[in-house]
C-alpha cells in the first residue's frame, strides 16, 4: 500500500470509489484548513467534499449530503 491517500474515496460500499483497506487504515480530511469528521466522499483533484447534513436520511436510508468546493487535503491518520 502506498503512503499517499487515493484521489477520490467514498465510505459508501455501493460506490465505485469505496476501498475498505484504505478506510481501515484511517483517512483524515482537511477542508479549507479545517479538520472534517463528517465527510462521506471526497475528490482532491476536483476540489470538493461531500458531507452529511445532520441526521436526515433519504428514502433509501442513506444520509443526506451536501457538496462543498474548496481546498481538500487527505492524509493517513497512522502517520
Amino acid at each position: 500500500m502506498t503512503d499517499t491517500p487515493p484521489d477520490h474515496l467514498s465510505i459508501n460500499p455501493n460506490s465505485k470509489f469505496f476501498d475498505e483497506a484504505v478506510l481501515e487504515r484511517g483517512i483524515g480530511i482537511r477542508f479549507n484548513g479545517t479538520e472534517k469528521t463528517n465527510v462521506e466522499e471526497y475528490s482532491i483533484s476536483e476540489g470538493w467534499v461531500r458531507v452529511s447534513v445532520g441526521k436526515t436520511v433519504d428514502r433509501r436510508g442513506q444520509p443526506m449530503t451536501m457538496k462543498l468546493k474548496g481546498n481538500v487535503e487527505a492524509y493517513f491518520k497512522d502517520e
